[in-house]
């Protein structure tokens, strides 16, 4: 399942590493990113990770809100920081894709076979 959140990347102009604060309240999750560009990537796999894990737990991903709301809400979400002077960009997450990427990560693990020999 596709679906595209409304998300907004606030810009702290302050020259540290995370500059940028990213806000998505549909699903009520805060992230940052070094970079515009990383903002929107920390959101992308933000969002899979919560809906295959709302999934797992038989709960509903949030529907996406429109624009209006979506101010709205982040108005109402976030008292010290006002990500209405950002940016409201949309990111876009395949849910079924995303969990088939995360669920094919390779892990590595040391094994040790221990035999007795006669």
């Amino acid at each position: 399942m596709k679906q595209v959140y409304p998300t907004f990347i606030l810009n702290t102009n302050d020259g540290s590493e995370h500059s940028f604060l990213v806000c998505l309240p549909d699903m009520e999750i805060f992230t940052e990113g070094d970079t515009f560009a990383d903002a929107i990537e920390m959101a992308r796999d933000a969002i899979g990770l919560a809906g295959i894990s709302m999934e797992d737990n038989k709960e509903e991903i949030p529907v996406p809100s429109d624009q209006n709301a979506a101010i709205e809400k982040v108005k109402h979400d976030t008292e010290d920081i006002d990500f209405t002077k950002g940016v409201l960009t949309y990111v876009d997450v395949d849910f079924f894709e995303y969990r088939k990427k995360d669920d094919t990560k390779t892990v590595r693990r040391n094994v040790a076979i221990l035999g007795w020999l006669n």
